[in-house]
């Protein structure tokens, strides 16, 4: 999957402030998020992180999943 540095994703499931959407801020083994509703970071590994997400954004184009 095709996932860079600054992109937003769109997640299946909310984070508890109800927000879907996440900017990715690092990507290797581990994805770090911030979501875009409260600015928490989260960590998640990267087979997590990769299947659930909906759609990313790129520079306010969304890329095909």
């Amino acid at each position: 999957m095709d996932i860079q540095v600054g992109d937003i994703i769109t997640m299946k499931k909310p984070h508890p402030c109800k927000s879907k959407d996440f900017k990715v801020t690092r990507i290797g083994m581990d994805f770090k998020i911030v979501c875009l509703g409260c600015e928490h970071e989260i960590m998640l590994p990267r087979s997590a992180c990769e299947k659930n997400i909906r759609k990313i954004m790129r520079e306010g184009k969304e890329i095909a999943r």
